[in-house]
């Protein structure tokens, strides 16, 4: 049995009576109707300052939760943030972080936040400079961006910045030019973690292929953190007998051309092991292995796009590592609002967990 002290009962009394508060009191205490409480909470219709005001006093004294409601208050008007994402109907992956955009503005409309994407193609570059000029030529309160294409992005980073426009960044990590926050992958650690699940999965020395699916290698800072943390693993460790090698391939699109290529590879690395894709695409690789009936590789990729999880389940992929994209989307939004509007102080970096998915627990991530 627990037995609570004269003190316990009273902060026990103390803590039910907080959660206890309702609009009905609030409106009792501010001297207005419970409908005009509503309106302010939820932030439709008009309301007199003074009004506005009794409102948040008696929301203090009542302790009223959540206490972010009451920040919100101070101002009426409306928040804008741009998300400059690429078009998801053109790659399956950006799907997710698309409906964690729409999922946090569902959830932050009632303070005000209003949010307007702005799609690109992520293969074209100019596509990405037209959709970031266009948010530029507008007043909006906070941006968030993926900086997929880096050197692109500077120009854009440094001006917002000059401008004193908020920004936050996700999925690629930009530090110099301060964003309120980055919300993703570590993908230094992240390429750490990938040669740790092939050496583990590999019995036998020999080498590991870091294949890059991708058009501008170069120019996208995270594959390239990616590729030198799982070199890392394997000089850190000074593991004999294991080397790396990798390779570029912009044109996997073409099927005859790629085939030929990744033939050539094997035979070129008469002891390849298996391969680390730095992508979402794991399943081009894989669905040439599964076509040539080729077993005998390990292969560690990303994401649980649909094509991958069919590839893991039936064990062409060994390993996939999931980079939270919904939540990228998600909490991309919910830190800018965090800032603008309950004017909080947030984390400068938010790295999102590396979950090691397999077969045998693909279900929990459905």
């Amino acid at each position: 049995m627990l037995f609570l002290n004269t003190r316990s009962r009273i902060d026990l009394n103390s803590f039910f009576l907080k959660q206890i508060a309702r609009i009905k009191d609030i409106a009792i205490q501010a001297g207005v109707s419970a409908g005009t409480v509503d309106r302010v909470l939820h932030n439709r219709g008009r309301v007199s300052e003074s009004a506005r005001t009794r409102i948040k006093e008696a929301m203090e004294r009542l302790d009223y939760e959540p206490n972010i409601m009451a920040r919100a208050l101070v101002s009426s008007g409306e928040y804008r943030i741009a998300a400059i994402i690429p078009d998801p109907a053109k790659d399956e992956y950006w799907k997710a972080p698309f409906q964690g955009v729409d999922e946090a503005e569902e959830q932050l409309r009632q303070y005000g936040v209003v949010v307007d994407k702005f799609l690109f193609n992520q293969k074209d570059v100019e596509s990405f400079k037209q959709e970031a000029q266009k948010v530029s030529a507008n007043h909006y309160s906070g941006i968030l961006v993926a900086p997929i294409f880096y050197r692109e992005s500077l120009a854009f980073l440094s001006k917002w910045k000059q401008e004193g426009i908020p920004f936050n960044l996700f999925n690629t990590h930009i530090p110099d030019y301060e964003p309120v926050s980055y919300v993703g992958q570590d993908s230094y650690q992240s390429g750490l973690l990938a040669g740790k699940l092939l050496h583990y999965g590999c019995k036998d020395p020999g080498t590991f292929l870091v294949v890059h699916l991708d058009e501008q290698v170069t120019n996208s800072t995270h594959l390239i953190r990616k590729e030198q943390g799982f070199l890392d693993y394997f000089e850190e460790h000074l593991l004999s007998g294991y080397h790396v090698a990798r390779t570029e391939i912009d044109f996997w699109e073409d099927s005859i051309r790629f085939e030929a290529h990744l033939k050539k590879l094997i035979s070129d690395y008469p002891d390849l092991r298996g391969f680390f894709i730095t992508n979402s695409r794991s399943f081009v690789l894989a669905d040439f292995l599964l076509k040539h009936k080729i077993n005998h590789f390990q292969l560690v990729g990303y994401d649980l796009l649909s094509r991958n999880r069919e590839l893991l389940n039936s064990g062409v992929i060994d390993f996939l590592i999931n980079q939270n994209p919904h939540g990228q989307g998600y909490w991309g939004v919910k830190l800018m609002a965090d800032y603008l509007v309950f004017k909080k102080q947030v984390e400068q970096i938010k790295y999102l967990p590396l979950d090691v998915v397999t077969k045998e627990n693909m279900q929990y991530y459905e």
